[in-house]
């Protein structure tokens, strides 16, 4: 893969994806609100996710309601990256070597996995199990597509992930770097790529 400067997702950018999307966007979200979410559920927006939201709050059909959303329903979609690892941890003999040795009982090997993710990068859902690293004041990251261990780049970057899911734009694979901590072992792995051990 190359290696190229991500370059910030500006508003404008922002509103001229949403032409693409069907139906068009609601109002998007205001600071305050951004960051009242943020508090509510205890994560962070990347930049360009926050910049993508207040261009306008897309809604139905998989999109994450963060303004008036179930919040049962939000605590649930955050916590599915997680919880289908923790499932094959439990049932498809998951174990990442950064844990350490795997306990001998499942309940252990579980419980211990858990407390380990508590650590990794949340994954924040930009649309069903499509999801971005939450971290905050970052942009560029690979949209990742993650149904338990099953991890793959649905897009480069925000931008070319709504292009490429919502106009049928090649995704430009090519330049997009997974660097985010446990998930990118879990996407190399899955990949079949060089994991350097870790």
């Amino acid at each position: 893969m190359t290696q190229r400067q991500p370059r910030p997702l500006t508003p404008d950018a922002a509103r001229a994806l949403q032409l693409l999307l069907h139906p068009r966007p609601g109002p998007g979200l205001g600071e305050r609100e951004l960051d009242a979410v943020e508090e509510r559920y205890g994560f962070r927006f990347a930049a360009d996710h926050r910049v993508f939201l207040g261009a306008g709050l897309p809604l139905g059909g998989g999109w994450p309601d963060w303004r008036d959303g179930d919040p049962a329903v939000l605590r649930e979609l955050l916590g599915r990256p997680v919880e289908g690892v923790l499932f094959d941890v439990e049932h498809n003999g998951f174990w990442y070597p950064g844990w350490g040795e795997r306990p001998a009982g499942t309940a252990a090997a579980v419980e211990t996995a858990r407390r380990a993710l508590a650590d990794a990068p949340q994954l924040v859902p930009v649309h069903g199990h499509r999801c971005l690293p939450g971290l905050a004041g970052q942009f560029g990251h690979p949209v990742l597509s993650v149904q338990q261990t099953d991890v793959i780049v649905y897009g480069a970057d925000l931008a070319d992930y709504v292009r490429h899911e919502f106009a049928g734009r090649p995704a430009e694979l090519d330049r997009a770097e997974v660097t985010v901590g446990f998930w990118t072992y879990v996407y190399r792995e899955n990949n079949g790529l060089p994991t350097d051990g870790t």
